[in-house]
């Protein structure tokens, strides 16, 4: 009998009980709302200043707005911030007020009370053009509330300082022209050389509408609509892009537009499902997938640490050692590989400064990345070898996630050749016969002390794992590459992982003995995924992890992150759950994070580790509810993606699986490890609704053969259960849980 999978999910209401929700004024960019598009970016929120009481800021950001900064070795652009248009109203904001973003249609809504009226607003960034539209109402009370731009050296001090002093940030001086053409405000900032940005924004005032049928003058409210652009660049030609994209909205009848707007979030969701018992955690982790196409887009710019919603920071630009890699960590089991295209984009635009950014002696075969750099990839390497290895397993994952080919070929084993040929030329051979690596630093050991090791962990990982990919790959595409004999030999004589009582050191003579808040000493676990495979090199890894967290000295948001990943790839579900849970205790009220500086890649890293407990894919293994904590009785997913092109879908009740099913995309060798295959009742394996054939082998994993678009679904053989992907239901009291609600019974009003 063929099992049919079904799939019963409603998705407007699935995400609105993840909509963030503030029923009291949210008065930092800890606490914002924010929408954006991959470009353009907004931070909603307003002041306890007692000036600004009266005052909705929404924060404005463009990614690629950047200004000169003379360094000490060369001129770099930085991000910069660039103003902000506020909702100013006659009375202060009043408690409770009611603000919403509402997930699946990616915009906000809002009804403020004031002391002298109410104003409703909704507000979106289209999803295609760089436009930000608010749409107004007000009662008589507030007929006068309106919508000024301010560019970022007219905002109040107190305003810009609200979430702390930077003194490391760059910020220009900034020459600010304001004009008017047609009823179009035009703001242009100058940062000299050329470089500046171009704001315009319109207020289309409709007057006094009426709602419903009744006479009494409640029913009077007054509307506008504001709708405003920002262009990276200040000559006249730009301001008439920004005049432009505001008189192609359609001012006035916004419907199809914003149907546009929407059907592009609505084709975006259902690309893959997650569903767990845990709403807090799921909450979370749907507003990290609003959150990426926010940031990022297959033809924009990467995301870099801020975002679209540039604030005070002292990390205005991409980092290399960490955040980029773990900014893009989701997307590849997300099914949202899209995304991914803008890293890659970024690396094929900039390959030749990537060749630049290594010793002139080395650039006929080799090219690296520093520490940090803005889009430019500008970036000479200097004590950390490694980070564009790194990057390179991004790609590698972006190719291994898709099978895509051609990428592979032109792309992929190019570059990530490149990075290890710069290894090469720094390797040596010891007294013992072994091939050792120079003193590097292993990043973020010892913070800014920046100690460097010979042998260190980072680098042995990173060139183990490169020259196993490359080898593998060019067997792949069949061709004969002159250094795959040199690989071979690095594997063969190549010195292992330092190691001690306590675990993985940091390298050769560098144990870990005190906080240490990267995970950069555990590469080989996670994510390179090349030791933990026998029980000898678990425990290992077991031991690492556990005396690693255990000092608490040091320990960032990331820190959990990659904590709870190493413990999902060691099966240890609990474990990795309770790194999660302190997470929590440091993400901000709307899912942000934030150090000295808001740092973006660790809510979305975490939303990696909540795919490492469901599935994993590593090894030519794909993996099934690997480390599903003990409390998680119920857990679904559906076209999940693992390496191989396999899109996956499972459900598990009472703590077993009780369905798989799996479709090939890519005709590859299909294995996986399931609690299925231990079942007592046994296991039935259907390809394309037959009953098919398979090897179970003795590790417990089950191989099945696939052609690309074929299907399988494996199940109990006696299982009466409906083969359903349906969201698990919600905790009580667990909706809603982001935003800003608090107790009213403190404020006096009731609940």
């Amino acid at each position: 009998m063929s099992m049919c999978i079904q799939t019963h999910i409603d998705w407007p209401a699935f995400l609105s009980r993840h909509d963030m929700l503030w029923q009291t004024k949210p008065i930092s960019w800890d606490e914002g709302v924010f929408i954006g598009n991959g470009l353009l970016g907004a931070m909603i929120y307003s002041e306890e200043h007692r000036d600004q009481r009266h005052v909705l800021r929404f924060v404005l950001g463009r990614t690629d707005v950047t200004a000169s900064h003379e360094g000490e070795a060369k001129a770099f652009p930085v991000r910069v911030p660039i103003g902000e248009i506020a909702l100013e109203m006659e009375g202060w904001i009043y408690q409770p007020c009611e603000i919403r973003l509402d997930l699946w249609n990616a915009e906000m809504r809002a009804v403020i009370p004031t002391t002298k009226g109410e104003v409703r607003l909704r507000a979106l960034i289209h999803a295609l053009y760089p436009v930000l539209a608010i749409e107004l109402d007000s009662d008589e009370g507030e007929q006068r509330a309106e919508m000024r731009w301010y560019s970022y050296p007219e905002v109040d001090p107190i305003l810009k300082n609200a979430d702390g002093i930077n003194l490391n940030q760059y910020i220009p001086e900034i020459t600010v022209e304001r004009t008017e053409e047609e009823g179009t405000g035009i703001g242009v900032q100058s940062y000299g050389k050329g470089e500046g940005c171009t704001t315009a924004w319109k207020v289309h005032n409709y007057g006094r509408v009426k709602e419903g049928s009744g006479e009494c003058e409640n029913d009077v409210r007054y509307h506008r609509l504001c709708l405003l652009t920002v262009v990276n660049g200040i000559s006249n030609e730009d301001r008439e892009i920004a005049r432009h994209e505001l008189e192609n909205v359609p001012q006035e009848d916004l419907t199809s537009w914003i149907a546009e707007h929407r059907r592009w979030w609505h084709d975006y969701y259902p690309a893959s499902f997650i569903s767990i018992p845990d709403t807090q955690l799921e909450s979370f982790y749907w507003i990290q997938m609003y959150k990426l196409a926010s940031a990022t887009r297959k033809d924009l710019l990467p995301i870099d640490n801020q975002g679209p919603w540039m604030t005070s920071t002292p990390w205005p630009g991409l980092w290399f050692n960490m955040n980029v890699q773990m900014s893009y960590s989701p997307v590849y089991t997300a099914n949202r590989l899209e995304l991914g295209q803008s890293l890659i984009s970024s690396l094929r635009q900039h390959q030749e400064q990537l060749i630049r950014n290594v010793d002139e002696s080395f650039r006929s075969d080799s090219a690296g990345l520093g520490r940090s750099s803005s889009y430019d990839l500008n970036s000479p390497v200097e004590d950390e070898v490694g980070n564009l290895t790194w990057i390179m397993h991004n790609c590698w994952r972006q190719y291994r996630y898709s099978m895509d080919e051609t990428l592979l070929r032109d792309f992929v084993y190019p570059l990530l050749r490149r990075s290890i040929c710069l290894y090469m030329h720094l390797l040596e051979e010891g007294t013992d016969g072994r091939l050792h690596l120079p003193p590097t630093v292993s990043p973020e050991y010892g913070s800014f002390k920046q100690l460097k090791t010979p042998d260190a962990h980072y680098d042995l990982s990173l060139l183990r794992w490169g020259c196993e990919t490359l080898l593998y790959a060019a067997k792949r595409m069949g061709i004969e590459d002159p250094l795959q004999a040199r690989w071979a030999d690095i594997l063969a004589r190549l010195t292992p992982l330092p190691v001690d009582q306590t675990g993985y050191k940091i390298g050769r003579d560098l144990s870990l003995e005190f906080g240490h808040r990267h995970f950069s000493h555990l590469l080989a676990v996670f994510p390179l995924h090349i030791t933990g495979n026998s029980e000898e090199e678990r425990q290992l890894a077991i031991r690492s992890l556990r005396h690693w967290i255990a000092k608490e000295g040091d320990l960032r948001g990331f820190s959990f992150t990659g904590a709870a990943s190493i413990a999902a790839a060691m099966g240890l579900g609990d474990e990795a759950l309770a790194y999660l849970r302190s997470l929590m205790h440091l993400i901000k009220p709307n899912t942000m994070y934030k150090e000295a500086g808001p740092v973006i890649e660790t809510p979305l890293a975490g939303a990696e580790a909540i795919h490492d407990m469901l599935l994993q894919s590593w090894g030519n293994i794909i993996r099934v509810f690997p480390a599903v904590p003990e409390t998680w009785q119920e857990a679904v997913f559906h076209n999940l993606r693992a390496e191989g092109g396999f899109l996956v879908s499972a459900a598990s009740k009472a703590g077993q699986t009780v369905f798989i099913r799996i479709q090939s995309l890519a005709g590859e060798p299909c294995r996986l490890l399931t609690d299925l295959a231990y079942s007592e009742q046994g296991f039935v394996i259907e390809v394309q609704g037959k009953r098919a054939q398979y090897i179970l082998h003795e590790d417990r994993s089950i191989e099945i053969v696939l052609k690309s678009g074929d299907e399988a679904v494996l199940y109990i053989s006696d299982g009466e259960e409906p083969r359903v992907i349906a969201p698990v239901p919600a905790e009580p009291g667990m909706q809603h849980f982001f935003g800003s609600r608090k107790p009213w019974r403190l404020y006096g009003f009731p609940k």
